[in-house]
C-alpha cells in the first residue's frame, strides 16, 4: 500500500519542481492554458500570465460567460446596446433593444437601408448606396449632394472676366511676315476681327491651349468655335480636356469607368459654335484644351461653362460628415505609416481601418506602432473633395485611457506633393488642439478650407499612446 502513495508524492514533487522550473523561466503560457479562445501572454504587469478573452467571455483564464445582453455587444455596425429592462431571468438579461447608426436598422442593426430607395438624386443623377450614407452622380451641369443646383454660367472668356493674363499656349502662330500674331488671348468666343483667334505655330506637333480660373472652379461644359485665316476656313474638329488644381499636376478628362481619354467632338465650319458638356463636373483652376484632329490649322474661340464654388459650397453649407463613420469610405481608402499591436498579438492590431468616429469593440481605433511625430494616417477620398473640418475621438486599450491632444494635417492632389494646413494669421503650420479624454468628440474647422483627394493626421501630441478615431467634414463640390 507504500508504492501508490510514493508514485503520488513522486508525481506531486515532480510536477511542482516542473512548475518552479517554468516559473524561473518564464514559460507559464506552456502549461496555464486560457479558455475559450483566450491568448495568454507572460510578462505583463506584475502577474504571472495573462489571458486576453475573446468577446464573450471574462476571467482569469477566459474560464466565465460575460452576463447580460449588452455584454458582449449583440448589436452589429457598432449599434449601441441599451438595457431596458433590468430584471434577470438566471444570469442573463431578458430584455434590450439596438440603437442604431443612421442608415441601419434591424433588430440588431445587421440590416443595411438602401439609401437609394426614395430616389434622393434630382435631375438624373445616379445614386449610389454605402453602408449608411448615399452619394449621387450628377450629370452636368448638375451640381450638389442631391444634384439639386445648375451650374451654367458662362464663366467670361467671351464677357472679358477672364484676363489676357490668365490664358497661356504651347506655341503660337505668326501670319503674313510674322506681323500678325494669333495668340491665346484672342480665343474669346465670338472674337471679331482679322485676326481673331488663337492658332498654333505648324511645327507645335502637341498643341495645347489653357486658362488660369485664378480659384477653384466647377466647370460643367465648353463651348468651341473656329475662325477664318486668310479666307479658309480652320477649326478644331475632335479635342481633349485636361485640368489642374495646382497647375503642376494634370488629369485627362475620362468618361466614369472608362480606362482611355474622352475624345470630344469639335467643330465643323470657322463660325458655328459647338456646346460639349462633361459627364460629370469638373473641380479645377486649369483647364486645358488639347487638339486631337484640326482642320487645316489648330484654330480656336471658345467659352467655359461652370460655376464658383463658394456659391454653393461655402464652409456654412458644406461641412457634412465624409463617410468614415458611416463606412461610405471603405477600408481600402485608408492607409497608416504603420499599426500598434497590443502585446505583439495579430488578433488586437489597431488597423487605420478601426479610425472611425464611435467605433466600437476592443480595438477601435487606430494606434501605429511607435509613438513619434513622423507616424500618420491618411484618407484617400477618390476624387477632389472641399475639406472644411474634422473631428477626433480617442480610445481606450484594456481600461488605458489614450488620444492624440494635438495634431497636424497635410493635403495632396496625387499622393506624391504634400501641403499642410497652415495658420491664417502667422503662416506657420497649424497645430490643431486634439481630445483631453478617450471618448469625447472635439470638432476644428480649417480656415480657410482646402480642396483635396488625400488627407493625411499626424499625430504631434498625445496621451498614453497615439490612438486615433476620425471623421472628415466637407463635401463633394
Amino acid at each position: 500500500m507504500r508504492r501508490p502513495a510514493n508514485l503520488i508524492t513522486v508525481f506531486l514533487t515532480t510536477a511542482i519542481l516542473l512548475l518552479c522550473l517554468l516559473s524561473a523561466r518564464g514559460d507559464y503560457c506552456e502549461v496555464n492554458l486560457c479558455h475559450n479562445g483566450g491568448t495568454c501572454v507572460t510578462g505583463v504587469g506584475a502577474d504571472s500570465f495573462t489571458c486576453i478573452c475573446a468577446d464573450g467571455f471574462a476571467g482569469d483564464t477566459c474560464n466565465l460567460t460575460e452576463t447580460g445582453h449588452c455584454s458582449p455587444n449583440p448589436c452589429k455596425n457598432d449599434g449601441l446596446c441599451e438595457v431596458i429592462a433590468p430584471t434577470r431571468r438566471g444570469d442573463v438579461f431578458n430584455e434590450y433593444i439596438c440603437k442604431c447608426q443612421p442608415g441601419f436598422e434591424g433588430v440588431h442593426c445587421q440590416i443595411n437601408v438602401n439609401d437609394c430607395a426614395n430616389q434622393p438624386c434630382k435631375n438624373g443623377g445616379t445614386c449610389r448606396d454605402a453602408d449608411g450614407d448615399y452619394t449621387c452622380q450628377c450629370p452636368s451641369p448638375y451640381v450638389g449632394k442631391q444634384c439639386q443646383l445648375r451650374c451654367i454660367s458662362l464663366l467670361g472668356m467671351e464677357g472679358g472676366v477672364i484676363k489676357e493674363s490668365q490664358i497661356s499656349a504651347s506655341s503660337v502662330h505668326y501670319g503674313i511676315l510674322g506681323l500678325q500674331r494669333w495668340g491665346p488671348e484672342l480665343a474669346r468666343l465670338n472674337n471679331q476681327g482679322i485676326v481673331n483667334a488663337w492658332t498654333s505655330a505648324t511645327h507645335d506637333k502637341n498643341p495645347w491651349m489653357e486658362i488660369n480660373m485664378q480659384k477653384k472652379m466647377l466647370l460643367t461644359g465648353i463651348i468651341t468655335q473656329g475662325a477664318s485665316r486668310m479666307g479658309t476656313s480652320e477649326y478644331i474638329k475632335a479635342f481633349k480636356v485636361a485640368s489642374s488644381l495646382d497647375g503642376n499636376t494634370y488629369t485627362t478628362y475620362r468618361v466614369d469607368g472608362h480606362h482611355t481619354d474622352k475624345v470630344f467632338v469639335g467643330n465643323t465650319d470657322n463660325d458655328s459654335t459647338k456646346t460639349n458638356l462633361f459627364d460629370l463636373p469638373i473641380l479645377a483652376q486649369y483647364i486645358r484644351i488639347i487638339p486631337v484632329i484640326c482642320r487645316r490649322a489648330c484654330t480656336l474661340r471658345m467659352e467655359l461653362v461652370g460655376c464658383e464654388l463658394n456659391v454653393y459650397s461655402n464652409p456654412a453649407g458644406c461641412s457634412e460628415p465624409l463617410g468614415l463613420k458611416s463606412r461610405l469610405i471603405s477600408d481600402g481608402q485608408l492607409s497608416s505609416s504603420s499599426s500598434f499591436k497590443t502585446w505583439g498579438i495579430d488578433t488586437f492590431t489597431w488597423h487605420p481601418q478601426f479610425a472611425r468616429l464611435d467605433k466600437q469593440g476592443k480595438t477601435n481605433a487606430w494606434s501605429p506602432a511607435h509613438n513619434n511625430r513622423s507616424e500618420w494616417i491618411q484618407v484617400d477620398l477618390e476624387k477632389t473633395k472641399h475639406l472644411t473640418g474634422i473631428i477626433t475621438q480617442g480610445a481606450k486599450d484594456f481600461g488605458v485611457v489614450q488620444f492624440v491632444s494635438a495634431f497636424k494635417v497635410a493635403y495632396s492632389n496625387d499622393g506624391e506633393s504634400w501641403s499642410i494646413v497652415k495658420d491664417e494669421n502667422t503662416g506657420n503650420d497649424m497645430l490643431f488642439q486634439g481630445n483631453t479624454d478617450n471618448n469625447t468628440h472635439k470638432k476644428n474647422l480649417f480656415e480657410p478650407s482646402f480642396y483635396a483627394r488625400y488627407v493625411r493626421v499626424f499625430p504631434w501630441e498625445w496621451h498614453e499612446r497615439v490612438t486615433l478615431r476620425m471623421e472628415l467634414l466637407g463635401c463633394d463640390n
